[in-house]
């Protein structure tokens, strides 16, 4: 734990405070096929997509009635669809099988099922069971080590960094904070330093500063 994160989050907590995660979803195993649909794929398309796909099949039972081909033209716009239809009906399965149908809520059991990485279980602990996680995905891993909260070439010591510097029970909302920063300031390929709130704690633009 250190000051300087401290600082930045405090700092985002101000200019973000409505950071929440932003995949729509109304019980935890729409969450968990949201986040499984969200990788590469902006949330923004995920929500359109699952609009209309959770009113019409908001169960794992329901989802149990489609057949591989059926799920691939209802998420058809979103990227890796054929794939994620594969482990999504997969994973329905297993969660029948072996969870009697509930997303179950710990990290190994979660990791468990087709298509859920550790990123996607730290969601689904986070923001379903009230767990304190620190999910990785592409803004959290960028903007991190841009700032210098974290200097990890993976995500995993990434996370692990981050769950150092940052106090237990803010890392949940530091994960939706810095996502927030990543996806309205921090951009990938030009992101707006000089209008950056927490730019004086940022490695990358100390690093432009000193070229001048």
């Amino acid at each position: 734990m250190n000051n300087k994160s401290l600082k930045v989050i405090e700092l985002l907590k101000k200019e973000y405070p409505d950071a929440r995660c932003e995949l729509d979803h109304k019980t935890t195993f729409q969450l968990l096929v949201a986040t499984i649909l969200s990788a590469q794929t902006t949330d923004k398309k995920v929500n359109e997509v699952t609009k209309d796909l959770f009113i019409e099949y908001p169960t794992v039972d329901d989802f149990l009635e489609l057949t591989k081909e059926e799920l691939e033209q209802k998420i058809k716009t979103i990227g890796l669809y054929r794939n994620k239809s594969k482990n999504i009906l997969t994973m329905c399965r297993q969660l029948k099988e072996n969870f009697n149908g509930e997303v179950p809520g710990t990290m190994e059991e979660i990791t468990s099922l087709a298509g859920a990485g550790r990123k996607t279980a730290n969601v689904v602990l986070s923001n379903a069971f009230g767990v304190p996680a620190i999910a990785v995905d592409t803004h959290v891993y960028r903007v991190s080590n841009r700032i210098g909260l974290a200097k990890a070439k993976d995500v995993l010591n990434t996370e692990k960094q981050l769950q150092e510097c940052i106090p237990k029970e803010s890392w949940s909302l530091a994960h939706h904070l810095i996502i927030f920063h990543g996806r309205r300031c921090c951009y990938a390929r030009k992101p707006d330093c000089e209008r950056c709130i927490i730019n004086v704690y940022c490695d990358y633009y100390g690093d432009i500063e000193e070229e001048k």
